[in-house]
């Protein structure tokens, strides 16, 4: 086993690609320098600034460059460095990316990965703190990736950067220098849109996204503990959601609860929320319970920021209102 960390793993994974296929590119404001989180650490020392290239401040133009290479036949990798700026390159990404294989009647790709990285836990305000993955998820043409763990950039970036069309992934800060182990051989990548069963129960289901996982994992061991075995879900790509996995698992364990960190409001989970009653309505004994953080700006304050935060508490207080 190898020990790594889910930043390491994001810049091994994206080295690999670059050794492997000379047209994959990585764009971005301080990438050359390895970038805040050293995801791109290393990659201009092997590949050059030609192929790694420092940005100016400005999301539309990376964007904007980035399409243009795409259908030029490059493949580029585009780092947004706080998904709170991804707004400014929403038009380009919306009306150009995701757009330009349907309009043209299959006769236009855009093999793009646009990398991006939410969360909050870090004291960087109400500007730098946000999970706005619900936004990406909107739009008809993208593709949206949240791994949980180093294993799953591992399976899922390589996925990603060979698609022909683009694919967002959106990485959680918090998560970045979490250490863990990998296998010695590397791990297999998998198609996107395949959830995965981290932990399998009876009594209740709990999906969960990105940082959230690990809540979900710990709150499952307490409840083990009471004798509630719950079977936590993590979806990996919002789009394409895998469904028929979560309703399965659902129509056994009859109780549902969705946790992510993003606002309640307009979350994913909602989306969640909805396609399960439609798909197991008979299958339900209790009202699906949702876990978010509350609809309000990111605190600066520490104290303020961690009682705004939703954890394995939350999850707990969700599990407990299906299991009433």
């Amino acid at each position: 086993m190898t020990e790594t960390t889910y930043s390491a793993t994001i810049a091994a994974t994206l080295a690999e690609a670059m050794r492997a296929d000379g047209r994959v590119v990585v764009f971005g404001e301080d990438v050359a320098l390895g970038g805040p989180y050293l995801t791109t650490k290393g990659l201009a020392e092997e590949f050059g600034t030609e192929r790694v290239v420092n940005t100016p401040i400005s999301e539309a133009a990376i964007c904007g460059v980035a399409i243009g290479a795409a259908q030029s036949g490059l493949r580029p990798v585009v780092e947004i460095m706080f998904i709170d700026f991804i707004d400014l390159a929403m038009d380009q990404l919306v009306n150009g990316a995701a757009k330009a294989h349907f309009m043209s009647g299959g006769q236009l790709a855009v093999p793009m990965v646009l990398r991006t990285q939410g969360g909050a836990g870090q004291r960087a305000a109400a500007q730098h703190s946000q999970s706005l993955e619900s936004w990406l998820t909107h739009v008809p043409g993208l593709k949206v990736v949240m791994p949980s763990s180093a294993r799953e950039v591992a399976a899922l970036l390589p996925t990603a950067l060979a698609d022909p069309n683009p694919v967002v992934v959106v990485e959680s800060k918090t998560l970045y220098f979490r250490r863990e182990t990998l296998p010695d051989g590397g791990v297999v990548p998998e198609p996107l849109g395949r959830a995965r069963v981290l932990r399998q129960g009876g009594d209740v289901t709990i999906v969960a996204t990105s940082r959230m996982v690990h809540e979900a994992l710990e709150a499952a061991a307490e409840l083990e503990g009471a004798g509630i075995q719950a079977e936590v879900i993590d979806p990996r790509t919002l789009v394409p959601l895998d469904l028929p996995t979560i309703a399965a698992s659902v129509a056994r364990t009859g109780r549902l609860v969705v946790a992510h960190e993003a606002v309640r409001q307009g979350g994913f989970g909602a989306e969640i929320v909805a396609q399960v009653q439609e798909a197991c309505f008979w299958d339900l004994d209790a009202p699906i319970a949702r876990v978010g953080a509350p609809f309000t700006p990111v605190p600066l304050s520490p104290v303020l920021e961690d009682a705004y935060l939703p954890g394995a508490a939350e999850i707990l207080d969700g599990v407990r209102s299906v299991l009433r």
